[in-house]
């Protein structure tokens, strides 16, 4: 069965590029009306042009710092004005660091945290009336970071594992009235975002993949596809009517192997 969000509301953070533009594309084909969140306003409009091509509509295009009070208001706003109600929220947007308590500075905290948690509860909390009243549900993007112990990646994997438990607790409050709440957890995934982490050039970055995939058990990384493919199913109430408060690790396996050594091969 492919998932079918036709007349459906959903708003994706972080769309601009990487997962949260992979999402918003496989949602834009599903058929969903969408709202897309992104604080690079260039790279926002071109992810609305190709979703317009896919969905054949517009999608609501928004352009804003979700790690402020500001960019949490316009979003919320914008999109109830827009669209007058919304079924899915996808909270993609985060940011990363690469440090360790021993280099650890507190503007990266905040900036980190700022983004991955703060943003996250105060967005969630605006949106969650509208999403009662729709019977929807919120998908999480966090990261297999937040259950595995490394170094060299502080305070990201800290930040991911706050949201993993966000997750659960109002997955658990809002049962009973109607809206499920789940996390995916991707491993590495191709992305610019893992590129800034990493700060490698293009070859270094390509050769970087290449020996995680060797790490991974499946044989590969991740796709932002592979990652939108999963968020599409559990925020399909005909697919995952009862999944509610889970965490969904999309990562070919790789938090058995040796995620604490290639993580500390780009920390250094």
């Amino acid at each position: 069965m492919v998932p079918d969000f036709t007349n459906k509301v959903v708003l994706v953070t972080g769309a601009s590029a990487g997962i949260g533009e992979a999402i918003a594309l496989l949602f834009a084909k599903l058929g969903a009306n969408l709202a897309i969140v992104g604080r690079d306003a260039g790279n926002l409009g071109s992810v609305a042009k190709r979703c317009q091509a896919e969905r054949g509509l517009a999608p609501l295009a928004i352009v804003a710092d979700l790690a402020t009070d500001a960019g949490c208001d316009k979003t919320a706003k914008d999109t109830l004005a827009h669209y007058g109600r919304l079924d899915v929220l996808i909270n993609n947007a985060g940011v990363g660091a690469r440090t360790c308590i021993q280099n650890a500075d507190m503007e990266t905290f905040d900036r980190v945290f700022n983004t991955n948690v703060r943003g996250v509860y105060n967005l969630t909390r605006q949106l969650v009336p509208a999403l009662i009243k729709s019977k929807g549900n919120i998908i999480n993007i966090s990261s297999i970071a937040g259950t595995c112990v490394t170094v060299g990646s502080l305070p990201y994997p800290m930040s991911k594992a706050a949201l993993d438990h966000f997750s659960k607790l109002i997955a658990l409050e809002l049962a009973p009235l109607g809206v499920r709440v789940n996390t995916v957890s991707p491993g590495v995934t191709v992305s610019k975002f893992v590129q800034r982490l990493t700060d490698y050039n293009e070859k270094q970055y390509q050769d970087w993949l290449k020996n995680a995939s060797g790490s991974i058990p499946l044989g590969r990384v991740c796709s932002g596809e592979d990652i939108a493919k999963m968020v599409a199913h559990l925020a399909s109430d005909e697919l995952s009517p009862l999944v509610t408060g889970t965490v969904v690790e999309v990562d070919g396996g790789m938090r058995f192997g040796n995620i604490g050594g290639l993580v500390q091969s780009y920390a250094k």
